[in-house]
């Protein structure tokens, strides 16, 4: 076997399929001394959540070739070298009329073959290849602007979580392995990206109108309060991504983007959500998002939403405050948005299961 300046090179078994990793002794992660084998060694752990993640969507790579220390490489388009059995979808970037073809996950070699070629963080987009112009992915991005507390995104959590439940919809939340908090929503895939941004953004204004001392939408970052938390609809546009569940980040302590339940939310303390935690805990306490493709939800009411404050208005972000008595808003139900089936999950915290 081929040795280098880090270690020999290291052959896993990956479903059937042979995946070498070079430089496996390689630091990644300085904090804590996980190398680029510790990470491989963490997908194939959590493999079933990351796969269920990714699977069938166009990925965007993350690459630190020298480790989380060293430069940063955003890989839209496949890198050179994929075995015949790494699978890729063609996607096409309007703005500048380029096409790329990403790659597209369908089974975990492929995965563990991107942390080969020095990913860290894996960015899915919103939709399947089967339909790349129509996400089945709605994501509520809680980020917390530098002077806003953690408590804080707790207490918008909460807003969302009681919005959601009120249209009816199941919403699967998970740390975002920084500050801030996601939640994802499976959706039927009948919108282009412009119509799940708007009904994001009617969304967002709903949380910002139940919690105005917590909550911002206003879109320029300049113009925000910066103890607020934003909610983030435009991660719903084309050509944006946000790290998948389960996801590394590129810092030096290896947090995780962790899928949480509801009620984890009031204790969870997302820096302890690690590659030394996360393995542990999935062990015990399985994939909380296995049931996420059991509800394909209807996004008509929150489209009226949006159509209501664009009648009244409305358009800009950050205008939201104004509109607390009108519609669908002055009432704590606010209809129910249709879906296949209904869900449920339950779990423990890293810090739990980690000891």
């Amino acid at each position: 076997m081929a040795r280098g300046e880090h270690g020999e090179d290291v052959h896993l078994d990956v479903g059937g399929r042979d995946v070498r990793i070079s430089s496996p002794d390689r630091i990644y992660f300085p904090e804590r001394g996980e190398t680029k084998l510790d990470l491989a060694h963490y997908y194939l752990a959590v493999g079933d959540g990351i796969l269920r993640a990714l699977r069938e969507r166009p990925t965007m790579l993350h690459r630190f070739p020298k480790g989380v220390s060293g430069a940063k490489v955003h890989q839209k388009r496949l890198p050179k070298g994929a075995p015949d059995w790494v699978e890729t979808v063609r996607l096409h970037f309007p703005r500048f009329d380029l096409h790329a073809d990403e790659l597209c996950p369908t089974e975990l070699a492929q995965i563990i073959w991107a942390v080969q070629m020095s990913t860290v963080e894996l960015h899915p987009w919103n939709v399947r290849r089967a339909d790349v112009d129509r996400p089945d992915e709605w994501r509520i991005d809680l980020d917390p602007m530098p002077d806003a507390p953690f408590d804080r995104v707790r207490r918008v959590a909460g807003v969302v979580h009681e919005v959601l439940d009120e249209l009816g919809v199941v919403g699967y939340p998970k740390t975002s392995g920084g500050s801030g908090l996601h939640v994802y929503v499976r959706v039927e895939p009948r919108w282009e990206f412009g119509e799940v941004r708007r009904a994001a953004l009617a969304f967002a204004r709903e949380v910002e109108r139940r919690a105005p001392q917590d909550v911002t939408t206003t879109w320029w970052r300049k113009d925000r309060d910066p103890a607020a938390v934003f909610v983030d609809y435009n991660q719903n546009a084309r050509d944006h991504t946000i790290a998948a569940a389960y996801s590394v980040r590129g810092n030096a302590r290896g947090t995780v983007s962790t899928p949480v339940t509801w009620d984890e939310i009031a204790d969870v303390e997302p820096q302890d959500c690690t590659i030394a935690t996360v393995p542990e805990r999935f062990a015990e306490v399985g994939d909380l998002h296995a049931s996420i493709d059991d509800v394909a939800h209807d996004l008509t009411l929150l489209l009226e939403w949006a159509q209501r404050d664009e009648a009244a208005g409305h358009e800009g972000a950050g205008r939201a405050r104004r509109l607390i008595s009108a519609g669908p808003y002055s009432s704590r139900r606010i209809g129910t948005i249709s879906s296949y089936r209904k869900v449920g999950h339950g779990a423990q915290s890293c810090s739990d299961v980690a000891g």
